[in-house]
């Protein structure tokens, strides 16, 4: 099974814009293996690109968020009057937002049953033993984000082929169960060997990655690869907004921070204005959340104002350049040195 992962590169699933079809070519052309993120797409949209990508013969992964308990709708109702400033502020309506959304989980593991998708990767849980068999059943790998050992159990029970370790230093949404008691202080080693102690299946680390060095001490400690995902954020071929790339080479931004402000979920990004402003006050709601700020976070991205805008990196975001991506996946190889 590692014998046929590509090589010991993964570009990670990046939901909401930055992964695209292109990215996960280039990613597969320079010897890695690149992940479409199924997240907030709609089941079309998933068909569409996972068709792509099977007729390019390339190897490639897709991501799906499993569902998550629904939010309470008091908390959410309360939080969204906290942002009725921000609305004003950027001349938008705020939505009731729904409260028990699923992101179209079947339908998205019926697109990857049917294409046979070679890697298939979750996030937000385990999926059940069921959805498991069946995706192997039809020739995928299947792959559970995990961020401690208990998730490591549960996924390995589930029949899982290799679990990507996810530590706090990770850009993004974490894939955590315990989204309540969640901080975000993990490195991607000390991940790995709690994993790594309570299962025994093939593990992929992420996390904080940003240079030739860390991907090879990740390898050195056990892993059988190493997902990057903040590293390919300027990418050429990535979809990230304008205001983000600019964010990122701007030199504002000393940190990140974990937050729920934007979602619900905690998630890793550079500290700004929204997230000083709302962390402290966003409830766990995950996505209603999401939907509640959406139209903030839109009209912030339009306005080129990335104050208002979940610019999702890990920790080090500084050492992410701009270029192709096989120069960049180059360069996290080692290639050269």
């Amino acid at each position: 099974m590692v014998a046929q992962l590509p090589g010991p590169l993964i570009v990670a699933p990046m939901a909401g814009g930055p992964s695209t079809t292109a990215l996960v070519r280039a990613a597969a052309s320079a010897g890695a293996l690149g992940f479409l993120a199924a997240g907030y797409k709609a089941p079309d949209a998933v068909a569409r690109e996972v068709g792509e990508l099977r007729r390019s013969g390339l190897a490639y992964g897709l991501n799906i968020f499993l569902p998550t308990a629904p939010a309470d709708p008091e908390r959410v109702e309360a939080y969204r009057r906290v942002l009725l400033p921000e609305a004003e502020r950027y001349g938008v309506e705020l939505p009731d937002p729904p409260l028990d959304d699923d992101d179209h989980f079947a339908a998205k593991v019926g697109i990857a049953v049917r294409a046979a998708v070679p890697w298939v990767s979750f996030t937000f849980g385990v999926p059940d033993a069921g959805v498991v068999s069946e995706l192997r059943g039809a020739g995928c790998r299947v792959l559970v984000t995990v961020t401690g050992a208990g998730e490591a159990r549960r996924a390995a029970a589930a029949g899982a082929d290799l679990l990507v370790v996810q530590a706090g230093s990770a850009g993004g949404h974490s894939a955590t169960t315990d989204p309540d008691g969640y901080d975000g202080s993990s490195t991607a080693p000390e991940s790995l060997r709690e994993v790594a102690s309570a299962v025994e299946l093939p593990l992929i680390a992420a996390g904080g990655t940003g240079t030739a060095a860390d991907v090879r001490a990740l390898l050195a400690a056990g892993a059988v690869a190493v997902q990057a995902g903040t590293a390919f954020l300027l990418a050429d071929e990535a979809g990230t907004r304008p205001a983000q790339r600019e964010a990122m080479l701007s030199g504002r931004y000393a940190g990140t921070a974990v937050t729920r402000a934007f979602t619900g979920r905690p998630a890793r990004g550079l500290r700004n204005r929204f997230i000083e402003a709302y962390s402290a006050r966003a409830p766990i709601g995950y996505p209603a959340v999401h939907h509640l700020t959406a139209p903030i976070r839109a009209a912030a991205a339009r306005q080129g104002d990335p104050e208002a805008l979940n610019l999702w990196a890990g920790t080090a975001f500084a050492e992410a350049r701009t270029g192709p991506a096989a120069a960049i996946a180059a360069r996290l190889s080692g290639a050269g040195d």
